[in-house]
C-alpha cells in the first residue's frame, strides 16, 4: 500500500517505488571519458599545489589528474590508491568543496575549482572495473596484527599491513564489514552497493582475515588480543550516542539519526522503510543533513532540521545545507530542544531561542512532529585501559596509545574528523608504524 506524504504517523510506502527510485539516484553521476579530459585539462597542474596540501591523504592531485588528461586513467587511480586505498569511496563522500576544491586555485581565481572528486571517481572507478586490486603482498613476515574495527581506518590499516606481509586479523561488531561506509552514509552518495563492492575488492589482497560479530569489550578484550598477536590497531569508531537530556526523549518515534540510516543503507526495499510525516532533525553535522535530507526524499511531508547555533558554525558544509535547502528541507539555527510532547507518541517538540552562546534566550516555538531523530554527536564505547583525551583515545603522531603495542585512529581517536579520508590517513600511517616496529626498523 502506497500512503500519501500527508498521512499521518510513522509510515512505509510514502511515496511508489519508481518515485523514490529517482530520488536516491547517484548525486553526482560518473563522468564519461570525455568529460573526464575536459574536466582534467582544467588544471594548471600547480608546483605547489594547494589542494595536494588541503587533502589529508596528501594524495598528489596535479599529477593524477595530469595522468587522466594523457589518456591514463589507471596510472591516476595508482597514484590515488598509493595514498589512499579507499579512494573511490572517498571521491563520492569527501567533501571536497571544504578540502581539495575548495583550495584549488581555479576557486580563487574564479569560483569554479576543477572537479577533483569526480575526477578522482573516474580515475578509481576505471581500474576497479579492470579487474583485482592491483596490489602484491610482500614475503611473510610471520607477524599476526589484529585489526578491531572494519570501518575506513581499519580498512586502511589492514591492506597497507597485509601488503607488507603481515597477517591480518579483522574483526568488525556488526554483521558486514565497511563501518561507516556501509552504515552511516547518505544511499544517495554512494549507489549499486559500492561499500561493499570496494571492501571486496580491497579484501583481495590476501592475508586479512574477517570475523565479524566481534566487539571489544564484549567477544574481545584489549588484554587477550595483545597477548595474541604482535600488535592491535583500534578502528572502533563511536559506538554510543549523545543523550538529549530532555523530557519526553524516551517517547515512540524518537530515534538516532544514525539508526535510521543505517535501516536505510540496509533496506532492499526503500517503499518498507517507515519515516514520519512531519520530521524534525535535531544536530548540524553531516549525520543531521544525510538523515534530513532521505527522510524528504522517502516522501516526509516536512522535515525540518534545528541547530542549536548559528549556521556559519554547523559541522556540515554549506554545500551540504544548501543541498538539504534545495530538497526541501528547513533550517533553523540559534534553536535547541526544551522538551518533546506527546503521550506514548511524539506530537510535538518545543525550543528555546538561543544566543550566540548557544544558551536559550527565554523565547521559543514548538514545532508537529510525529518523528524525532537525534543527531548531536556520538561518543566513544569501551576503551578498556587506554587513556583518553577530549572523550576519545589519545595518539601520538603515529597512532601509538597509551598501551605498548596498541595503536588507534580513525573517528575513536584524537584527530579523528568524522571524515573517510582522515580515517584513512591514520589507518595508513599506523599500518607503517606498526611495521617498522614489527621489523625493527
Amino acid at each position: 500500500m502506497t500512503h500519501s506524504p500527508t498521512t499521518p504517523g510513522v509510515v512505509a510506502g510514502r511515496l511508489p517505488p519508481p518515485v523514490l527510485a529517482d530520488n536516491f539516484a547517484d548525486l553526482h553521476p560518473p563522468l564519461d571519458a570525455h568529460e573526464a579530459a575536459v574536466a582534467a585539462d582544467r588544471c594548471y597542474f600547480c608546483y605547489d599545489a594547494p589542494c595536494m596540501e588541503a587533502c589529508p591523504t596528501t594524495i598528489d592531485i596535479p599529477l593524477f589528474i595530469r595522468q587522466i588528461a594523457t589518456g591514463t586513467p589507471e596510472a591516476a587511480a595508482r597514484t590515488i590508491l598509493d595514498m589512499n586505498i579507499l579512494g573511490g569511496m572517498c571521491a563520492r563522500v569527501c567533501p571536497t568543496e571544504t578540502l581539495c576544491e575548495e583550495a584549488c586555485v581555479r576557486m580563487d581565481a574564479e569560483g569554479d575549482p576543477v572537479q577533483i572528486g569526480r575526477l578522482q571517481r573516474f580515475a578509481t572507478d576505471t581500474l576497479m572495473e579492470k579487474g583485482p586490486q592491483p596490489y602484491e603482498r610482500a614475503a611473510p613476515t610471520g607477524k599476526t596484527v589484529a585489526v578491531v574495527g572494519a570501518g575506513p581506518a581499519g580498512l586502511a590499516c589492514a591492506h597497507r599491513l597485509a601488503m607488507h606481509g603481515h597477517d591480518v586479523k579483522l574483526y568488525d561488531a556488526r554483521p558486514k564489514p565497511g563501518g561507516l561506509n556501509e552504515y552511516g552514509i547518505a544511499s544517495y552518495k554512494t549507489v549499486e552497493d559500492f561499500a561493499a563492492r570496494e571492501v571486496e575488492w580491497l579484501m583481495g589482497i590476501g592475508g586479512i582475515e574477517l570475523t565479524t560479530g566481534a566487539a571489544l569489550g564484549n567477544t574481545l578484550s584489549l588484554d587477550g588480543l595483545v597477548k595474541d598477536h604482535d600488535a592491535v590497531f583500534l578502528g572502533i569508531g563511536l559506538a554510543g550516542v549523545n543523550d538529549l537530556g530532555i523530557d519526553g526523549a524516551g517517547l515512540e518515534g524518537v530515534r538516532d539519526a544514525v539508526d535510521f540510516i543505517a535501516d536505510l543503507r540496509q533496506s532492499d526495499d526503500l517503499s518498507k522503510l517507515p519515516v514520519g510525516r512531519r520530521v524534525v532533525v535535531i544536530g548540524g553535522g553531516m549525520t543531521a543533513i544525510d538523515a534530513a535530507v532521505q527522510a524528504k526524499l522517502l516522501g516526509a511531508e516536512e522535515v525540518t532540521l534545528v541547530y542549536r547555533r548559528g549556521r556559519e558554525a554547523m559541522p556540515a558544509s554549506e554545500y551540504e545545507q544548501n543541498l538539504a535547502a534545495a530538497k526541501g528541507v528547513r533550517i533553523i539555527d540559534h534553536a535547541a530542544p526544551k522538551r518533546i510532547v506527546g503521550a506514548a507518541q511524539v506530537e510535538a517538540v518545543e525550543f528555546d531561542y538561543t544566543d550566540d552562546d548557544a544558551k536559550p534566550t527565554g523565547d521559543g516555538f514548538t514545532l508537529a512532529a510525529d518523528q524525532v531523530l537525534k543527531a548531536i554527536g556520538q561518543k566513544l564505547g569501551d576503551a578498556a585501559s587506554l587513556k583518553t583525551e577530549g572523550g576519545k583515545i589519545a595518539i601520538t603522531e603515529t597512532g601509538r596509545t597509551s598501551v605498548a603495542g596498541v595503536w588507534a585512529g580513525g573517528d575513536c581517536a584524537t584527530g579523528g574528523e568524522d571524515l573517510t579520508v582522515t580515517a584513512v590517513a591514520h589507518g595508513r600511517d599506523a599500518a607503517e608504524d606498526i611495521h617498522a616496529s614489527l621489523m625493527g626498523s
